[in-house]
Order: structure tokens, then sequence, then C-alpha cells
């Protein structure tokens, strides 16, 4: 795969799968960090206030070294390592996946349930929406107001993404930098009067 972009969902997967009474219902979507994350696994929880489980699976930032897995009370292991599993399967970073249970009185057993979430996670994904984004490089830049016209020349030259802006004298743009022009950018901004580039951690 390309050094500048990632795999991730495009568009959230939703599944449902029943064994035995039991019904797991699938989420598949794409987030940015672990407090995004956090926040869509409350929307979910409250949205399914009497599931008996919500299992999950995480990998965040652009290589996926920072994941996270819960079988949140179910036996160790039955759920959110074969979460992660699929979505490692299918190659993704700045993803997750949620599985929640509704129990339908009938104990399936180890087995029975990492099967269970395993293939609720894999409809999930298969679900939605996958595809390949760039990797960016984040940050600010200030700038004289009377640079703009160079500055938005420079944005639309490089595909550069504008997420916020602060007005005034200098005002201070919010952008993203596709990695494969990221060099070329720091060069084109250099010749700029007045202007300053703060690169987010």
């Amino acid at each position: 795969m390309d050094s500048y972009v990632f795999r991730t969902v495009l568009k959230t997967g939703k599944s449902v799968y029943t064994d035995r009474g039991s019904r797991f219902l699938g989420f598949a979507f794409t987030i940015d960090n672990k407090v995004q994350f956090k926040e869509r696994l409350k929307a979910i929880a409250d949205l399914h206030p009497k599931a008996s489980h919500y299992c999950y699976a995480y990998r965040v930032g652009f290589d996926g070294l920072v994941w996270r897995c819960s079988d949140n009370g179910e036996p160790s292991g039955v759920a959110g390592k074969p979460l992660l599993g699929q979505l490692d399967s299918f190659g993704l970073s700045c993803s997750a996946v949620v599985v929640v249970r509704y129990f339908g009185g009938t104990l399936l057993g180890v087995p029975g349930l990492i099967q269970a979430y395993r293939t609720c996670g894999k409809l999930s994904i298969e679900n939605a929406v996958v595809g390949e984004k760039s990797i960016v490089k984040s940050g600010y830049i200030t700038y004289d107001y009377t640079q703009e016209h160079n500055v938005h020349r420079i944005i639309q030259q490089f595909n550069i993404s504008i997420k916020g802006i602060e007005q005034g004298i200098f005002p201070r743009m919010q952008i993203e930098i596709p990695l494969y022009s990221y060099s070329q950018v720091m060069e084109a901004i250099v010749v700029i009067p007045s202007l300053q580039w703060e690169e987010n951690d």
C-alpha cells in the first residue's frame, strides 16, 4: 500500500447476528482519537440501555499502533480480541468496531461467543464503506492579512484542507497538509513574509 495513505472506514457499517436467542448488533465506524471513540461508544450504549454487553476494539493513528479492545464482562478473550482481529484482517486504522449483545437466556459457551462476536464484527465492516485516505500533517499557520492571496494560492495548489480560521490582522488558520506534498508546502510558505507554521503534536 502507498506509504502516503491508510485504509479506514469511510462510512459506518451495521450488522445484526443472532444465536440461540442472543442478539448481537455490530457497528463499524471511523475515529480520529480515543476521546472520539468514547463519545461514539456512549452514544451507542445510550441507544441500547437494556443490552447486557458493549464489547469493542479500535485502532487509532495512521499506523494503527494505538489500540484497545474490551470484553466488557464477557469471558476473557471471546469478544475484544476477535473484533480487533477483524480490524486487522481488513487492514484498518483510525477505525473501531462495537458489538452490543442482548442476552437471550441461553449460554453460548466460549466457542459460540467467539464465533458470534467475530462474525458480527466482520459483517459490520463488510457493510461499511472502506477505502483509503491520505495521511496528513495538521497544524496552524499565522500570517499577515496582506498575504492572504498568497496563502490561499498555496492552499489550492497543494490540496490543503482548512479546518478552521480565527480572523484578525494576523489570521490563524487550522489546516491539514497531505503528507505527499508536505515538503513542497514547507518550501512554498517559507518565502511568505511573517508567516508562521505551528505543527500539532
